[in-house]
């Protein structure tokens, strides 16, 4: 931690000193430059850590993670149509037939979700408290129908109290099925596909909001995103990385509170991991992406799968484990959110007003093949029904991701309220909605350019460094050797090099010091 002047162990070597200065560039973001990071591998990675971190004191920081997840979100919910499912038709031999639903994919309204943080409070823990606020749009020009194209869909403020009264004495059984017929409500319903998603005015609602004022989260329209669009995901705390930078970006605590109590289980009722938009840096294979999700009620954990890349920039893929749904037989820690029904759907009940919802993959998807038998229509591919999210692993942003979800409702006649038929038991998917997003326009190409271009030159500089050094090596040697010249390398050593000789008796007195010849003496 950078409290006790130590860093994280991070294997650096010639080629990690680009790549991590271009992730300190990609972090800081134009505006956010204020200080010089020379491209050493220690100087950048410090660089980074100070960077990544929610600092109220930096500037560039906050900038980078206030407005982090703006206008990059779209919501696609595809809606199926019923025919006849409150007949019951049964098989020659008495066995339910599959629900025969409607054209599953004809009905892709897509809003774009646009998000932003208020209420920003830095705590003296560590910690930093906010609300994020979310809105959607309608984009036509992006969708497959229209918001205001009728659809048949199940009535789940009929069924769902319908299955609520199933162990209830008949009297009050019967004094229901009178108040439904009374106000009109029938198990089945034609709506626009808006009002589904983002509510309509119903009686029901009224009648139970004023003798059960507490019974419903929401007071005015009902629909199944009627709570999530302009409103806010609950107060998180997440902690800043200033002080202790190995819990950079976990959640502290949610509305307050440390864990849930939706669950059976500790284990299950622990929120853990980050609020689902940045994790920490420096990942690696053995790296999971645990996050907690308000509208999940529950944490949940990604796997690596491989790596890639987007649009040029590389990536690691993580990918929900085929355990993600799994029911406690299957999967013992997810005993905690039993009851259960078969494998690869978790039953929400306990935190969307005990109504008998099931969360899953679209069309089934890793669950148990009896729940697609059941529902003619039904597909699960790996393609179009899995969830992914790319992440630059130096940093820990997502580059890109599609997470879908399916939202199922479990019913079947109940004897004394007439509403519900013959409707054979069966799990019938209501809606499949994908939330994807990817990283777009100008912070794209500032990340390209600072993460693949700016790395890929200094790949070849340091090369090109290497070469220049050894020419400038060479340049002196090959100086001082062209500098002797030839005739230096034979030259016959001078006179006053020879060693001294002792004269003998017949050594001249006189010898000429060019030919060795004696001299006479001049008169």
């Amino acid at each position: 931690s950078l409290a006790g002047g130590r860093l994280p162990d991070v294997p650096v070597g010639p080629g990690h000193a680009g790549r991590l200065w271009a992730a300190v560039l990609a972090v800081w973001g134009g505006g956010a430059w204020r200080q010089p990071c020379l491209p050493s591998s220690w100087a950048c990675l410090f660089c980074l850590l100070q960077n990544v971190r929610i600092d109220p004191s930096r500037e560039g920081c906050v900038r980078m993670w206030v407005p982090f997840g703006v206008a990059l979100m779209s919501l696609a919910v595809s809606c199926s149509g019923l025919r006849e499912v409150a007949e019951g038709p049964t098989a020659p031999d008495g066995h339910p037939v599959p629900v025969q639903l409607g054209p599953a994919d004809h009905w892709l309204p897509t809003r774009r979700e646009f998000r932003h943080k208020s209420n920003i409070t830095f705590n003296d823990n560590d910690t930093v408290s906010f609300l994020e606020y979310r809105s959607f749009q309608f984009q036509p020009d992006k969708s497959h129908g229209l918001e205001s194209d009728y659809i048949v869909m199940p009535n789940i403020l009929v069924l769902a109290a319908a299955m609520l009264m199933e162990n209830k004495p008949m009297s009050l059984k019967l004094i229901m099925t009178l108040a439904f017929s009374t106000l009109g409500e029938r198990a089945f319903m034609n709506r626009t596909v808006g009002e589904i998603m983002w509510g309509y005015e119903d009686p029901l609602i009224h009648l139970i909001n004023k003798y059960l004022p507490n019974m419903f989260p929401f007071k005015g329209k009902f629909g199944l995103f009627a709570e999530l669009n302009n409103s806010d995901s609950g107060l998180f705390t997440v902690f800043t990385g200033v002080k202790d930078f190995s819990r950079i970006h976990l959640v502290d605590k949610w509305n307050g509170l440390s864990k849930v109590s939706f669950w059976h289980s500790d284990q299950c009722n622990m929120i853990n991991g980050t609020s689902g938009q940045m994790w920490a840096p420096f990942m690696t294979p053995e790296t999971s992406l645990e996050f907690y999700s308000p509208e999940a009620c529950r944490s949940m954990n990604l796997i690596y799968k491989e790596s890639g890349t987007f649009e040029g920039i590389p990536t690691y893929r993580f990918v929900a484990p085929s355990t993600l749904f799994a029911n406690g037989s299957v999967y013992p820690p997810n005993e905690g959110f039993c009851p259960c029904r078969e494998s690869g759907i978790q039953n929400v009940s306990t935190c969307r007003f005990n109504a008998p919802l099931f969360l899953s993959h679209p069309h089934f998807y890793n669950a148990d093949p009896v729940l697609a038998e059941a529902v003619l229509g039904l597909h699960p591919n790996q393609e179009e029904h899995s969830l992914f999210l790319d992440i630059h692993p130096v940093t820990g942003i997502p580059m890109n991701c599609s997470v879908k979800l399916q939202l199922s409702l479990y019913i079947k006649a109940i004897r004394g309220i007439g509403q519900t038929g013959k409707i054979q038991p069966v799990v019938l998917p209501l809606v499949w909605f994908e939330e994807s997003g990817a990283m777009e326009g100008k912070p794209l190409r500032t990340f390209y350019t600072q993460l693949v271009l700016m790395p890929s030159v200094l790949q070849y500089a340091q090369y090109v460094l290497l070469a220049l050094g050894c020419v400038l090596l060479l340049i002196p040697i090959i100086h001082q050797i062209r500098s002797q010249g030839p005739g230096d390398a034979t030259s016959q050593p001078s006179v006053g090099t020879q060693p001294d000789r002792l004269p003998g008796p017949h050594t001249p007195l006189l010898q000429d010091s060019l030919s060795g010849q004696p001299t006479r003496p001049k008169v």
